[in-house]
């Protein structure tokens, strides 16, 4: 069963091997809409032996099977067919999400699009990429640096980008000669489905790709699996903690891309109007949930209050509806469990903080996991909404001296993955975004571009995805060390 518009063709089963295969556990798992609380599919659930089973499959390409030997451009060229099949089926991975997340469908469209497209921008990284390069050396008459596949990935994505995160991960790792099992959010897995689809249909060698849907239990028992080499994981820090802690157990590799809890430092030249609009459709894009969200907002002291007033009157103008009309600015949360975290969150707020504009479920709607865009005043930065991410629509106003004390109060937290600062003034942008610790800072808004590296300091994570540099963490190197320049090269 799948949603309206969503032609997987075997949800019951998992992509094993080369094959789809049941559930070892015959279990399924539901698929729950969030704007109306309803079963909209259900896919086979993986159990450990299931992960087992995969990791064989993918043990068993990578060190029997040809395809870390296949010159590059053999991959590439396998690649960009599984590109070309995906480009068919924009449509139903735009349904899929909306019908999983609740994500917009006027934004689904052109997220999913720009998706695809960007997977062709990863092939031509790959295409310049020099997998052999020769270096000078004292030691030898010919030295040279290979760049061989790390070997077995596991691929863990969210539920909040799911296509997105899992083929950019799924990419990387198919071109540089890994293979790689994916293991999608037990939300929403159909987008990993749709991929294996594509694999099968571009002829990617049995085992190269692979399909397992399960939850939390299951999900560890692959990342403590000895036979994976790397895990590519995006989420949680807390379940990045844990495992950057098995990884680290037997020196298996990892990029991890974690939290964020992210500022917007608003400087006095930039117009209160501007920045109460730019704000406000930030927080509502996707319901807040987003790991690079613009949710801390450090504003000078004596703007504070009319900078307040006018995201609050933004916040109020903002129409709220389920994810399929073409009118709604703001869909629901995720799932139930999120929007559970979120009114937790907003009770705190309460107790620390001015509860200037939202907090509760509309009134006109009574299912779904919806609830009002949430601006908190005269926030403390040690507090609770100031320092956790809330992954919602709930913004957070700070008010400092100056500069400096901006600057200070940025950087006074746990996560680095993004910030911007809103001013007309690039020098100061150029200035502040030096100093303030993150992976990425832009100036006036949430600027991202995955064609270039994108990751976090601190408790944020650890390496980078997108660009040529997301090759590699793919990629081990090799010093060779030789007479003479060898006659395949």
């Amino acid at each position: 069963m799948t949603p309206e518009g969503v032609n997987v063709a075997h949800p019951d089963k998992l992509f094993i091997g080369g094959r789809w295969v049941p559930a070892h556990s015959g279990r399924m798992i539901e698929l729950v809409s969030p704007n109306t609380e309803q079963v909209v599919g259900r896919v086979a659930e993986a159990d450990e032996a299931d992960m087992d089973a995969a990791v064989a499959a993918a043990r068993m390409a990578f060190d029997h099977g040809p395809w870390p030997t296949t010159p590059p451009a053999e991959r590439i060229a396998m690649f960009r067919r599984m590109v070309a099949h995906l480009e068919t089926r924009v449509p139903e991975l735009a349904r899929a999400w909306t019908a999983q997340m609740g994500g917009l469908a006027s934004f689904a469209g052109p997220m999913h699009g720009g998706s695809v497209m960007a997977l062709s921008q990863i092939a031509g990284f790959a295409e310049q990429f020099e997998f052999v390069e020769r270096r000078p050396s004292m030691a030898a008459d010919t030295a040279l640096i290979a760049y061989e596949p790390v070997g077995v990935v596991a691929a863990i994505a969210p539920w909040n980008g799911p296509f997105g995160i899992m083929a950019n991960k799924v990419a990387y790792a198919l071109l540089t000669g890994c293979t790689v099992i994916m293991k999608p959010s037990p939300e929403t897995p159909l987008e990993a489905y749709i991929i294996a689809e594509a694999a099968e249909a571009a002829g990617i060698p049995a085992g190269v790709v692979n399909l397992v849907t399960g939850h939390r239990e299951a999900s560890d028992h692959l990342v403590c699996n000895e036979g994976v080499d790397k895990v590519s994981f995006t989420g949680s820090t807390v379940a990045g903690k844990r495992i950057a802690s098995v990884c680290g157990a037997r020196m298996a590799r990892c990029t991890l891309e974690l939290g964020g809890k992210s500022a917007a430092i608003v400087r006095d030249d930039f117009p209160i109007d501007e920045a109460a609009k730019m704000l406000t459709g930030t927080i509502t894009m996707m319901s807040g949930q987003v790991c690079a969200m613009l949710s801390r907002v450090i504003v000078p002291r004596h703007r504070h209050d009319e900078l307040a007033e006018a995201i609050a009157a933004e916040m109020k103008q903002v129409r709220i509806g389920h994810s399929d009309d073409p009118e709604t600015q703001l869909g629901p949360v995720a799932m139930k469990r999120q929007l559970e975290r979120i009114e937790m969150y907003v009770e705190e707020g309460r107790q620390t903080a001015d509860l200037v504009t939202g907090g509760g479920r509309p009134a006109h709607l009574n299912r779904g996991y919806f609830i009002e865009p949430t601006l908190f005043a005269n926030v403390k930065n040690e507090s609770r909404i100031a320092q956790e991410e809330i992954f919602g629509p709930v913004l957070s106003l700070i008010p400092v001296e100056d500069e400096e004390d901006a600057i200070r109060t940025a950087n006074a937290s746990a996560y680095g993955l993004n910030g911007s600062v809103l001013t007309t003034d690039a020098d100061a942008a150029y200035r502040i975004a030096r100093r303030v610790r993150t992976g990425g800072f832009g100036q006036n808004g949430l600027r991202m571009d995955f064609g270039l590296p994108f990751g976090g300091f601190k408790q944020s994570g650890i390496g980078r995805e997108g660009g040529p540099e997301g090759l590699f963490p793919y990629l081990e190197m090799k010093t060779i060390l030789i007479d003479a320049m060898p006659s395949a090269l």
